[in-house]
């Protein structure tokens, strides 16, 4: 493991909150296992706690290199104020990162996680190439709901990658095929170009064709002959009458010669193509040299993402360990929200009931007060015959 974080005992002496904005828009992180975990202290991860701010906490690492090696880049992502608009990605940086200044425009080797705004709900996979930021041409979907969820990325030797979310890959590829890395390896010949006298319309008006006589005169639109004149119509004060006018069922629109084969057509010209000579071959686009900081830069609107379980290794078998312990933890949540849902269930159901049973017992005393009004009261008439 080249990096582990599950946000316990000292995790602040490890983190370090970039100062770069000092005009307020900076918000603060705190810890917290959320409303609904498997365990209080070890569910602790680490939350955006203030609305509508931007966010940028970073730590450090042991300096490594992922050439020749597998890199496995997960955390956990619990979105339990129910996301509107936010990121949630997690950044890996190299050596020249300065912590206490990092930002926006800080360069990154790799940009992983999701990212949500609206309708737009997408798992980002970002790397950095000579000093350009290639996203992934693919679209991964994310997880938006209040739970935890486990997002991996796998970065390969042999340049593939994959994506899982809980376990269960979403995305896979070439970085080469995926990304727009590399130039196209071939390029139109820009010496060529379409003959002037290249003829690729297919069809032409025939020219044999005549417009039949009188076509022209046949009106687009002629009196209605299933009209009548009303009876109430007077032509001395309304006029005199004319029916309304209807489409002509014999009008065929304006004339056009038919269409035939093009006796010059020579198919569609294709431009042909040469090497690019400013391609060239990189089987090392997955490798970096220096990986040596984790951070998070974000924008949330509404704050509550709680993140957990970092962790960067090279190692499957880790990643496997701490994601058959993440199963436990998601399921203890989703007991725990279904346990509340049901008791809140029930909770609504005692209330209606005694809600019923107060009505009722009010209407049993209107009952008895209107029979006591139509009788009268019992001590009233002894003392009248008294």
């Amino acid at each position: 493991m080249f990096f582990l974080e599950r946000f316990d005992d000292d995790w602040e002496s490890r983190w370090v909150v970039s100062k770069h904005r000092t005009d307020g828009s900076q918000g603060e992180f705190d810890v917290s296992a959320g409303k609904f975990f498997n365990d209080a202290e070890e569910d602790k991860g680490l939350r955006t706690s203030q609305d509508a701010k931007f966010y940028a906490i970073s730590a450090e690492m042991k300096e490594f290199s992922n050439r020749d090696k597998d890199l496995i880049i997960q955390y956990s992502v619990k979105h339990e104020q129910k996301i509107d608009c936010g990121g949630a990605y997690v950044k890996v940086f190299p050596a020249s990162l300065n912590q206490e200044e990092m930002h926006g425009d800080s360069v990154y080797n790799i940009m992983f996680g999701p990212d949500i705004c609206g309708s737009t709900k997408r798992t980002h996979v970002i790397f950095n190439y000579k000093g350009e930021n290639k996203l992934v041409e693919k679209s991964i979907k994310c997880e938006d709901d209040e739970f935890s969820h486990l997002y991996k990325l796998v970065v390969k030797p042999d340049q593939t990658y994959y994506v899982s979310i809980d376990g269960k890959e979403v995305q896979s590829g070439n970085l080469v095929e995926d990304f727009t890395f590399l130039p196209p390896k071939e390029i139109l010949d820009p010496s060529v170009s379409k003959p002037d006298d290249w003829v690729d319309e297919k069809e032409i008006d025939d020219p044999s064709a005549v417009k039949p006589e009188g076509y022209d005169d046949i009106p687009a639109q002629i009196a209605d002959p299933d009209a009548t004149k009303p009876d109430d119509w007077d032509d001395e004060l309304d006029g005199e009458w004319e029916a309304p006018l209807v489409p002509n069922p014999d009008y065929k629109g304006e004339w056009k010669a038919p269409r035939v084969p093009n006796p010059e057509y020579k198919g569609e010209w294709v431009h042909p193509k040469i090497p690019n000579p400013d391609y060239s071959e990189d089987s090392e686009i997955y490798a970096y040299d220096s990986h040596k900081y984790v951070g998070f830069e974000l924008w949330q609107v509404k704050s509550g993402t709680i993140f957990d379980n970092i962790l960067i290794t090279d190692d499957e078998t880790v990643a496997k360990e701490f994601e058959e312990k993440f199963f436990k933890t998601r399921d203890a949540e989703k007991e725990a929200s279904e346990k509340e849902q049901e008791e809140a269930r029930e909770r609504a159901k005692e209330e209606a009931e005694a809600a019923k049973s107060e009505v009722s017992e009010e209407q049993n005393a209107e009952e008895e007060l209107s029979f006591d009004d139509e009788t009268g009261d019992h001590h009233d008439h002894e003392h009248d015959e008294l």
